[in-house]
């Protein structure tokens, strides 16, 4: 990338930390020779959007995380675009577009499978026309429009407050975000105190972006974090349900586990799991969520699916096994004891975090299903290859295993048991059986 290319004749630069926009602050414009974004990596889809955005008069630019990752060489995830267009405006240009949302307004314009997010510029509560509403510091409702300058100021971290402006091909830079992406570094634009109040997630945000990214966070954006992180508390149970699979789903899962501990944010989210994880069982810590989430970045990273499911199972695993323990200990038979382990921490976790019923009943699923892999012997073995849930418990169990759980080697035979024929498989179970009984007659008793 080149050195700055200033737009205006203005000299005043913003200085970090970024606290407020200057007056009459300067913007950094690279030009399209001094920066790595191409359109031929850009969904064509957005470049329509942009490209008949500013046919009909309008700004328009890519902006956020699809900017930010095209200049770090990454393929984006998804391609935003801000404008000076109102919303009904976009509507009007776009047959196939759709308004959203009330706390901030939106338009998705809809190509097949994939959408387009158009947002409005986004001005200061106190300026720009439109509406906000504010409670407890919190934003609640925010459709005050602006100019991009102002939209700049308003967004979360510098490193995603990038234009790339279709008109010319620049990239344009309010905040310094262009040196932070050179420097590694995640930095909040604004007070952290306020910004966090305005809207707690932020501080996932931040471990989000960190983890993935490979940045260091910047001091001021860290200590509010430690000393703020009880305002998640306040955050709807069912919003951290969505921020917690794409906290985990980005291919950094571990690293945004250890990230969450560091800053004392998981237990803001699980509280049940963090106290678990706090014992250490025969003198070793408890390493069965690191070695999943370990798991998982392995899978994403190769191009597998991560079933929400699963992620809150093993998350949520080590307060049920504990449970289920507990109630085992005081007489209950381990298929129920799971049972009513499930349904307590389930309902217990719901007051941080409510995992709406079509994932709440796999995840119990595949909990109760755990025992069933201890039974290897007959019909009921085979019956449970073809159980619905059979491949996440599975995969389930053998992390078990690979954590220290005594499971033998049940992994191994459960995984062989899948590759062979029918006759094998038989086989397998009925040698099973046999092998059962024998250990059974083993450990009986001499009669009296």
């Amino acid at each position: 990338m080149g050195g700055f290319l200033i737009s205006s004749t203005d000299t005043c630069v913003s200085e970090r930390p970024l606290t407020s926009p200057c007056a009459e602050s300067t913007q950094r414009v690279y030009a399209r020779a001094e920066h790595g974004i191409s359109r031929a990596n850009i969904s064509e889809n957005a470049l329509k959007v942009l490209y008949r955005l500013k046919d009909a008069g309008f700004r328009a630019c890519l902006v956020g995380g699809g900017v930010r990752d095209l200049l770090l060489g990454r393929e984006p995830k998804d391609f935003d675009v801000a404008t000076d267009a109102h919303p009904e405006d976009v509507r009007r240009i776009f047959r196939n577009c759709r308004l959203i949302g009330r706390r901030f307004r939106l338009a998705h314009v809809y190509f097949g499978r994939e959408i387009i997010e158009v947002a409005t510029f986004r001005a200061p509560h106190d300026e720009g026309d439109g509406e906000a509403q504010a409670e407890d510091g919190r934003i609640i409702r925010d459709n005050v429009y602006g100019n991009i300058e102002q939209d700049a100021w308003r967004r979360d971290f510098s490193i995603n407050a990038l234009y790339y402006d279709i008109r010319d091909f620049s990239v344009v830079d309010y905040t310094g975000g262009m040196e932070d992406l050179r420097q590694g570094v995640l930095r909040l634009i604004g007070d952290p105190e306020v910004r966090y109040r305005e809207d707690p997630v932020r501080m996932l945000r931040a471990v989000r972006f960190a983890a993935k990214l490979g940045f260091r966070v910047d001091p001021a954006a860290e200590e509010g974090m430690v000393r703020l992180g009880g305002l998640l508390e306040d955050v709807s149970p069912a919003r951290l349900f969505d921020e917690v699979i794409k906290l985990f789903h980005g291919g950094a899962a571990l690293q945004t586990f250890e990230m969450l501990r560091h800053y004392d944010l998981f237990r803001r989210l699980f509280p049940l799991t963090e106290r678990a994880l706090e014992r250490e069982e025969q003198g070793y810590p408890i390493t069965f969520v690191a070695n999943a989430l370990r798991n998982t970045d392995d899978r994403i990273q190769s191009g597998k699916g991560v079933h929400p499911a699963f992620l809150y199972a093993v998350l949520l695993w080590e307060p049920v096994r504990h449970e289920a323990e507990r109630l085992m200990a005081e007489g209950e038979g381990q298929v129920p004891a799971l049972q009513q382990a499930g349904a307590r921490i389930l309902a217990e976790q719901a007051q941080s975090i409510l995992i709406p019923k079509r994932f709440a009943l796999p995840v119990r699923e595949i909990w109760e299903l755990q025992p069933r892999f201890e039974q290897r012997q007959g019909a009921r073995a085979l019956r449970l290859l073809g159980h619905p849930r059979f491949r996440a418990a599975y995969d389930f169990y053998c992390l078990r295993g690979r954590s220290g759980e005594a499971l033998d080697d049940g992994c191994q035979w459960w995984t062989r048991l899948q590759e062979v024929d029918e006759a094998e498989q038989r086989r397998m179970v009925e040698a099973t059986g046999r092998s059962g009984r024998k250990r059974r007659r083993r450990r009986r008793k001499p009669a009296q």
